[in-house]
């Protein structure tokens, strides 16, 4: 995920479009008062993760899972209530995550463990977005949005995944993950290569929900040129990153910038809007291992932020940053187990209805 890009984006418009005097005032003061803090959706889903130095606490042990190891896996997201898992990659580093000759095989100990996981969501009855990349460098999306040759391997791979995978009821969407970023509007070749590939994704699985997630959000000017943007946009969820993890804003700032950006996806009544929420933050500041947040003083906060401007709040993401205690598939730091104790306490306490 592209999500430290935001470091290099001071040149494109970083500070926005703000809401003035009152109306700021108004759109925090309606996130915070509102009682209907909506639970977290679903998650981001890795094999291994992207940016190596990030995921040192969980690559390891992914790489060695079995295919039951990540069939308990979604089991556990499953358990703490959410419905949506968006896979990050069918590949990195120029090799492959399952069974394909159009690259390397990546050397993880499960032999196909979108299969596996296709599987588990099947019999959880969850919702599945599948990936359709990175079979370049995936943290140059520019290139990979761009290369002819890697739009090539893409489209093939799609044709792929759909004739492998495609029989599975969990096969809900596309996960386009070459994300874009906001300053103020989205580069018309992002919205270029969305289109293509939506256009190869309803070819293929025709009924298939597709989905995005931009960032940069404090870059917004989501007026009626952004409008005229998103109506031309084929995709059926923008999943804005709420930047709070990786310290593009600060946590109480996305409600506003949230609040916008829902206005304008009213207006386009083109795509709907979800949330990337982020739980983790950077070991060493603004680098290094992704670490679990706290969720009573950070993490709903974000989500009594969001939740008034969205219509699903998904989370970046379960695996590394969240375990069940005694979880027979473990990955990740320590204090994953902590989170995800007090998320599971706040759900249990809000179906009690307390």
């Amino acid at each position: 995920m592209n999500r430290r890009n935001f470091l290099t984006l001071g040149s494109l418009g970083a500070t926005g479009l703000l809401a003035g005097g009152r109306l700021q005032a108004r759109t925090l003061g309606t996130a915070r008062k509102n009682p209907k803090i909506k639970p977290i959706a679903g998650t981001w889903f890795d094999f291994q993760h992207l940016n190596i130095e990030e995921g040192l606490y969980w690559d390891p042990a992914l790489k060695d899972f079995t295919a039951e190891q990540w069939k308990e896996k979604v089991r556990e997201i499953k358990g703490v209530g959410m419905e949506y898992i968006v896979l990050m990659g069918i590949a990195a580093f120029g090799k492959a995550f399952y069974p394909t000759t159009l690259a390397p095989r990546f050397g993880l100990a499960c032999e196909d463990p979108l299969e596996a996981v296709l599987t588990a969501a099947d019999e959880e009855g969850m919702k599945f977005f599948v990936s359709n990349d990175f079979w370049g460098d995936g943290r140059d999306p520019v290139k990979m949005m761009k290369d002819p040759e890697i739009r090539k391997t893409r489209e093939k791979a799609m044709v792929e995944v759909a004739a492998r995978y495609g029989h599975h009821k969990s096969f809900y969407g596309w996960y386009f993950p070459n994300e874009a970023w906001l300053h103020p509007y989205l580069d018309e070749f992002f919205v270029d290569y969305v289109n293509d590939c939506a256009r190869i994704a309803k070819s293929l699985t025709p009924s298939s929900v597709n989905l995005i997630a931009p960032y940069n959000i404090k870059a917004e000017r989501a007026d009626d040129g952004y409008v005229r943007q998103l109506e031309r946009l084929n995709v059926e969820v923008v999943a804005y990153q709420d930047g709070v993890g990786v310290n593009s804003t600060k946590l109480g700032e996305p409600a506003r910038y949230f609040e916008h950006l829902y206005e304008a996806h009213q207006k386009a009544a083109r795509s709907r809007i979800w949330a990337d929420m982020e739980l983790f933050y950077f070991e060493d500041k603004t680098k290094g291992n992704l670490m679990p947040a706290d969720f009573d003083t950070r993490i709903l906060k974000q989500m009594e932020d969001l939740s008034p401007f969205v219509d699903k709040i998904l989370c970046y993401q379960y695996i590394g940053i969240m375990n069940k205690p005694d979880s027979k598939a473990f990955a990740g730091h320590k204090d994953s187990v902590r989170l995800y104790n007090q998320y599971k306490r706040w759900l249990d306490r809000q179906k009690e209805g307390r």
